[in-house]
């Protein structure tokens, strides 16, 4: 084993604790540059309210939560790729815009796929009270 990579693998917790903090500042740019962001923290918000009032099922929070956080996270992904493109690729170039684009389509799949988790919890909920 070659010894010199050893220094940079030990366990630091000052390491660990930047890299927390690294994480929160990505966390801050994400929250405060991504207007796409705040409508889903809205809508989350609103389906955690829902789910406080209709008194959902520990199943039905993990769901929720579930689908909430991988909207959040795939608005991230795509995100993170925006930004690294305008960096790679300031010109325009179709390659650029597919991968853009392709980010997007994911952000648009796991929110359809909150869609139809949250009316599968909620709509029997919402029928009840229109009865």
């Amino acid at each position: 084993m070659e010894q010199h990579h050893l220094g940079k693998n030990e366990f630091s917790i000052v390491k660990r604790a930047k890299s927390f903090e690294h994480a929160g500042r990505g966390l801050w740019v994400f929250i405060s540059g991504t207007h796409n962001a705040w409508i889903h923290l809205i809508i989350l918000t609103v389906a955690l309210l829902l789910g406080i009032y209709f008194d959902i099922t520990n199943t039905e929070w993990m769901l929720v939560v579930l689908a909430g956080g991988f909207v959040l996270t795939a608005e991230a992904f795509n995100t993170a790729i925006e930004i690294d493109i305008d960096l790679t690729s300031p010109e325009y170039h179709p390659y650029a815009r597919d991968t853009k684009d392709v980010a997007a389509g994911a952000v648009c799949i796991s929110a359809l796929t909150a869609l139809i988790i949250g009316l599968c919890i909620f709509a029997p909920h919402v029928l009840g009270i229109l009865k």
